[in-house]
């Protein structure tokens, strides 16, 4: 079937950027409402679903885009190509942000957020270029069970014992070991090399939903499909972290499942009532946010060096922000949230120009 735009997966993608940028700029760390933190280790929130969704996009994506080229005819060769220079050049930008604005190279981290991205985009789409949805679903769950048997079988080499705790875990020891450069937590980093492979499994079932997008199914069977796979998905991984806790950070196996799951019916929601019954309204946000999904990421990023360090009458502008706030006696953690959601109201102004001048930057 030949490849179709969905509005609805536009549309989930900005949301996703956006939800992304609300929870990692609050106003201030230290007043910040439990649902928009990470969990502190084992365990989940609202927050760890975002970057889960949007590596299942990336892999959606993937398959509608490839698959569009495939038909087309294009050959092979120049679509490796392609795809090796856009991973490199995300790789490359998530380096560079980690760098800013200090760019102490003796310091630098080398994993990250687009680094993560950009590795789980080489791999599923050269994945998807030579393999069919049954080989990929069984390389999935061959990575899953892998990866849980490595993490509960094998004794992290510097303790002698099978761990699961923060930086004492096979996977914090591998990438001490492999991973160059500085990690986020010292001696771990969240985005590390280990922990990428069961990432990479996010990406795969986002393909795996792109290939049920994509099939022959009449539209409202396809939208049956994605919302009945989730429930078995995230009841797999709930079953499954009896054994092996849920956690974003080593982004387990039960992880990998329960926020995947989850990604299929949150598609089919946003594809039975915007491509399927047009209910387009209130989409348009996501759409613009979409459209420079990766830019407006990398924008605010930037933005936040301005917002948060510079400083204008001994204070930056995100205390200013609070003091103005909290002194007419509204609660610290409200006034926190609302800064980030102006924050993003902020991104969305180059978004929003971006998208009405038709330029849509792919790195």
């Amino acid at each position: 079937m030949k490849p179709t735009r969905l509005i609805s997966l536009d549309a989930l993608r900005g949301f996703t950027i956006a939800a992304m940028i609300l929870v990692n700029y609050p106003g201030t760390w230290d007043q910040v409402y439990p649902p928009l933190l990470h969990a502190s280790w084992n365990g989940l929130t609202m927050t760890d679903f975002i970057y889960p969704f949007f590596l299942f996009i990336v892999g959606v994506s993937i398959a509608f885009a490839y698959s569009k080229r495939l038909q087309a005819g294009f050959p092979k060769a120049e679509m490796y190509k392609k795809i090796l220079t856009r991973s490199l050049k995300i790789f490359l930008v998530g380096v560079f942000l980690n760098l800013i604005p200090a760019f102490d190279f003796s310091d630098m981290r080398i994993a990250g957020v687009l680094q993560r991205i950009a590795i789980v985009f080489l791999v599923c789409a050269f994945l998807f270029l030579n393999s069919d949805w049954k080989k990929q679903a069984y390389l999935a769950g061959s990575i899953l069970v892998g990866y849980w048997l490595a993490m509960t079988l094998i004794p992290t080499p510097d303790e002698g014992l099978v761990m699961l705790e923060p930086g004492r875990n096979l996977a914090a020891w591998i990438d001490r070991i492999l991973l160059p450069g500085k990690m986020w937590e010292g001696n771990w980093d969240p985005e590390g090399l280990f922990s990428t492979f069961p990432a990479i499994v996010t990406g795969i079932l986002g393909m795996l939903a792109g290939h049920i997008l994509l099939s022959d199914k009449n539209q409202h069977l396809k939208a049956n499909y994605l919302m009945a796979l989730g429930l078995p998905l995230v009841l797999l991984g709930l079953l499954w972290a009896q054994v092996f806790p849920i956690n974003k950070h080593l982004w387990t196996s039960s992880f990998t499942l329960v926020t995947g799951g989850a990604a299929f019916p949150a598609l089919g929601a946003c594809y039975f009532l915007v491509d399927i019954l047009g209910k387009q309204k209130g989409t348009r946000i996501g759409i613009i946010f979409g459209a420079n999904a990766i830019t407006v990421y990398v924008l605010a990023d930037v933005l936040s060096l301005v917002f948060y360090g510079l400083e204008i009458g001994g204070q930056s502008l995100n205390m200013h922000f609070l003091t103005a706030f909290s002194g007419i006696g509204l609660p610290l953690k409200f006034s926190s949230m609302v800064y980030a959601l102006l924050f993003v109201g902020i991104n969305f102004i180059p978004a929003y120009l971006l998208y009405q001048r038709k330029i849509f930057i792919k790195l």
